[in-house]
């Protein structure tokens, strides 16, 4: 079993560093607000730290799932910064969806200190993070990555390695990519059955089974239809990841056309009060319309 700090206890990061625990690693964590903090160690035991700093030293592993590219340089850089008490040889683990760029300004600046850096965005949302069962998608320097790999297992279905540094965010904006045309696809093919007269459920009854079946549809349909969108991944969250994949796309000279659209239409939801309703939502931004 591991020395393992984790950074960060909001929706995603709470659950998986019970996981680790649950599996037996020596855990220590801090959050910014030391209220969640607290409420973790008295769920699941292990240590509370004060600052990153605290929380990395003498660690073999520190794990961080904060919000965005601001916040992965606070806790890694700023004045009680993770990578300034981290042990030669140790490794970091990031688990934030964040831009390329900032991966590897923070990879070679772990580089210096000695510390291997491994960027590991999930893909699974809540439910995944609360079952164990996220998809991990990473990239860095390979040994570090099979060193890091058991560890993750602690709450990963599946676990990969991409390539180098970088490798995982670029995975992971492939993967919002590909999410936010299907919503917004199954909204519409909702939406429009709705207003033809028919059954929504009775629609995907028939078709889920079929080339228009899908994870979004099998799983949220139903929420969709009774405009429900209470659970999932935020609008909010969605809108960053997008902007820094439609940035990675300028950079890396790929056009995403549908993605730029979509990104739009979740603005339209953040307008309609929906900032931290889930992805789903996008329905609602199309009854809306229809009145």
């Amino acid at each position: 079993m591991a020395r393992v700090a984790f950074l960060g206890l909001g929706v995603m990061g709470f659950p998986m560093a019970g996981h680790l625990a649950a599996a037996g690693h020596e855990v220590t964590v801090y959050n910014r607000t030391e209220a969640k903090a607290q409420a973790w160690v008295e769920k699941h035991g292990g240590t509370l730290a004060p600052t990153p700093a605290e929380a990395a030293k003498g660690q073999d592993f520190v794990m961080a799932c904060v919000g965005n590219d601001d916040d992965l340089r606070a806790v890694c850089l700023g004045a009680d910064g993770a990578l300034g008490a981290m042990e030669a040889g140790a490794v970091f683990v990031d688990h934030t969806t964040v831009s390329a760029d900032v991966t590897l300004e923070m990879a070679a600046a772990a580089a210096e200190r000695g510390v291997a850096f491994v960027d590991a965005p999930v893909s699974g949302g809540q439910a995944g993070a609360e079952n164990g069962q996220l998809v991990v998608m990473c990239g860095g320097d390979e040994s570090a990555y099979g060193r890091a790999e058991p560890v993750i297992d602690a709450y990963a279905k599946l676990c990969r390695r991409l390539g180098d540094s970088g490798a995982g965010q670029f995975c992971k904006m492939a993967n919002q990519i590909c999410i936010a045309g299907l919503v917004q696809g199954l909204s519409e093919g909702l939406n429009f059955a709705a207003r033809a007269g028919l059954d929504g459920r009775a629609v995907v009854e028939v078709i889920g089974g079929g080339a228009a079946g899908s994870w979004q549809m099998q799983n949220r349909y139903e929420t969709m239809i009774d405009d429900v969108f209470e659970h999932g991944f935020a609008v909010d969250w969605m809108r960053k990841d997008l902007g820094i994949c439609l940035a990675a796309a300028d950079d890396v000279g790929a056009s995403l056309p549908v993605t730029a659209l979509v990104d739009q239409f979740y603005k339209d939801v953040q307008a309609m009060g929906g900032g931290r309703w889930d992805t789903s939502s996008l329905i609602a931004r199309l009854r809306k319309l229809d009145g």
